[in-house]
């Protein structure tokens, strides 16, 4: 029997790279942008946000905390250069891409899955690695099968439409986008070239999937446990197709389950949240929770495993290592030992995006890149030390032969 839904919804995510000394010139063409606008977080509006995360990791990511509305109406007041003068100061900068109206799109052939792109969000860190999270949700009355479908094709729309066969294409039916194609130009349009990506091993023809469902209460209850619906959690997890066969394991996944009837899976590819509406909060609470202070966390994680890849590449081929080493020991002491939240659930779920991630691995590698560089370079400096005492010791001993030999003389 199919599984109704009661709500959904996806987050897109795409990592991107900005070369750093074009970081400035790119957040001022955001700013340029008529439908791009700075998101700015407010004590009062944004309250759970504001007390889940530690006052270290607010002044990190979210720096309009602090903007008070006098300071704010004083920014834009401001030229527009110097704005983005004054942006690039912060850590992390947000953005939001205004839609005019929703860009609605169908997903597969015959009846198909019609869905929205509902927003877009453009997260900037000023190292200039950054993300494009785009939200979107199927319509009508869409079932689990649908959802499962639509994330298995939709993540991958920005490889070559040439290398998928039938069943893997889109075909967006919009006034905004006439094509998946003008779809992924607009996304390559917000995002630049992929190359200072590609450096970093960053795969740029798959989005990365952040995606919340909540099955109707009729699946799981008191009366019908999770054993029964348990391989579509997987399915939904590990995001595969309706109609996958496969032997379904959650081998390469690591599983929270924190609230009442709820199950998140977190992978290598993304993160999803399977709940069912047996609990009121389900579809009240948590779905705003999991797109707010979850989601941010994700990325914040994310941007860690990226930058720590930029900073061992920077290890191999930069001639600058005192540079690289200083900004490594900055993001060691501001980044990471810093605690994200002293919520329970909060530190558990950043805890095991760490471990998928294999951060703490990563970390280490990179530290020891860190301490090789670091005994080379007082192996050298060491070695300069020692030319320089030889040279003044050799020319002292030639002194003395001389004044010596003058004194012979006389």
């Amino acid at each position: 029997m199919e599984q109704k839904i009661n709500y959904q919804y996806t987050y897109f995510i795409h990592p991107f790279v900005i070369k750093q000394k074009k970081y400035q010139k790119y957040i001022l063409k955001l700013l340029k942008d008529e439908n791009c606008k700075l998101k700015r977080f407010e004590k009062e509006k944004d309250l759970r946000l504001y007390k889940h995360f530690t006052p270290k990791m607010r002044d990190f990511l979210f720096s309009s905390f602090s903007f008070t509305n006098a300071k704010y109406e004083k920014f834009k007041e401001m030229p527009i250069e110097t704005q983005s003068a004054v942006l690039v100061k912060y850590p992390c900068t947000i953005f939001e891409y205004t839609i005019k109206k929703d860009i609605q799109g169908k997903a597969g052939e015959g009846k198909g899955i019609f869905f929205k792109i509902r927003k877009i969000e453009i997260i900037c860190f000023n190292t200039g690695i950054c993300f494009l999270c785009m939200k979107t949700n199927i319509e009508d009355d869409s079932t689990f099968s649908d959802v499962l479908n639509f994330n298995y094709k939709f993540r991958d729309i920005k490889q070559d439409n040439t290398t998928l066969n039938n069943y893997d294409k889109i075909n967006i039916q919009t006034d905004s986008f006439s094509s998946i194609d003008k779809l992924t130009d607009f996304i390559k349009e917000l995002t630049g070239s992929n190359i200072e990506a590609i450096k970093l091993d960053i795969d740029t023809e798959r989005f990365l999937t952040y995606a919340y469902v909540c099955i109707d209460q009729s699946a799981w209850n008191i009366d019908n446990p999770f054993e029964n619906i348990e391989n579509n959690f997987i399915k939904f997890a590990r995001i595969l197709p309706a109609d996958n066969a496969a032997s379904l394991k959650e081998d390469d996944m690591v599983s929270l389950s924190k609230w009442k009837y709820t199950k998140m899976g977190i992978t290598k590819h993304g993160v999803t949240l399977f709940a069912s509406s047996t609990d009121i909060n389900n579809y009240t609470i948590l779905p705003n929770e999991f797109e707010q202070q979850y989601l941010y966390t994700y990325i914040f994680e994310l941007y860690k495993k990226i930058y720590l890849k930029k900073i061992s590449l920077a290890f191999q081929t930069t001639t600058n290592i005192r540079k690289v080493r200083k900004e490594f020991i900055n993001f060691t002491k501001n980044v990471w030992i810093q605690e994200v939240t002293e919520d329970e659930t909060g530190t558990m779920f950043d805890h095991k995006v760490k471990e998928v991630l294999g951060l703490a691995q990563l970390y280490n590698e990179v530290k020891n890149e860190y301490d090789v560089l670091y005994k080379e370079l007082n192996i050298e400096k060491n070695k300069n030390v020692t030319i320089v005492v030889s040279i003044i010791l050799i020319v002292s001993l030639l002194l003395n032969i001389y004044n010596f030999v003058l004194l012979t003389k006389y």
